[in-house]
């Protein structure tokens, strides 16, 4: 694993008025952070201003980033590139205090070298940024993705081990139950709710690890946080619920709230956020 330059940042003076005993995490996957920047991703970061950001499908190779990239106000950033494919995959943080560490990858050359794994580790929790593989292209990938999925549990049940409180965040490109996608028997073949996939969703969180959207909210239905664009599903409310927050047990009792910000635009995911106690 190697570990990012963090970027030095000044203090951010615009964020808005929140608890002070509250952390405000959020992930997104962005489907190009260039494109995204076009489409307000910095009006969205100063009027958000999230504690802990993860952003998935940075799309961006390290030569492309700009300074303001590398040093939004008020955060240090940490990026993570594909070094098989220019362009593709990739994961960055964007941290107001600075972690003890980050790193990438999860130690194995095989899984790491598409730039989907950011860890950072702070005093009292360790935040894992992801973007899982997707399924969907032939056979081949589909195993890479139970694969990845495999390793990741066994390095994030290794850092338990260490008595770290784990936050997970990312694109899981899986949903796991019928009521996290518009159209479940329609999908029952295609990867993202493809029974092998579910399956190990149910045995990640049997080994303990909180869905935190569905701890709030275990029946709420009609809330998506991807939709296809190119058959306009968004406009129609025909999506998928595969982003994610998820922390291990011993993390329960700080949990405040978790949302689905559907009404955020400029990628065809939408941000998930957590809300804990400090």
């Amino acid at each position: 694993m190697t570990t990012p330059t963090p970027i030095e940042t000044h203090p951010d003076t615009t964020a808005p008025l929140r608890d002070p005993n509250a952390l405000r995490l959020v992930s997104w996957n962005v489907n190009g952070i260039r494109a995204g920047i076009k489409k307000g991703f910095y009006e969205w970061l100063e009027k958000d201003s999230p504690d802990v950001l993860g952003l998935q499908e940075t799309k961006i190779s390290a030569d492309q980033l700009t300074l303001d990239m590398l040093a939004p106000n008020g955060y240090h950033t940490y990026w993570s590139h594909a070094s098989t494919k220019r362009g593709y995959s990739g994961v960055a943080i964007f941290s107001k205090v600075k972690p003890i560490q980050v790193t990438e990858g999860l130690g194995i050359p095989e899984w790491d070298d598409e730039g989907r794994v950011l860890i950072a580790e702070y005093d009292d929790f360790v935040f894992y940024n992801i973007y899982y593989p997707n399924g969907g292209r032939g056979d081949d990938r589909l195993k890479y993705k139970l694969g990845f999925y495999d390793v990741f549990l066994e390095h994030i049940e290794a850092t338990r081990a260490k008595g770290k409180g784990v936050i997970v965040c990312g694109d899981f490109n899986t949903a796991h139950t019928p009521i996290d996608l518009a159209r479940p028997k329609d999908n029952v073949n295609v990867s993202g709710f493809m029974q092998i996939e579910r399956d190990w969703l149910d045995k990640f969180t049997g080994h303990g690890y909180i869905d935190t959207f569905r701890h709030f909210y275990p029946t709420k239905v009609d809330v998506y946080s991807w939709w296809a664009m190119r058959t306009y599903a968004r406009e129609r409310n025909v999506g998928w619920r595969i982003d994610y927050f998820f922390t291990s047990p011993d993390l329960k009792d700080r949990l405040m709230d978790a949302a689905i910000e559907m009404d955020v635009i400029g990628s065809d995911h939408c941000p998930v956020t957590l809300t804990l106690k400090k």
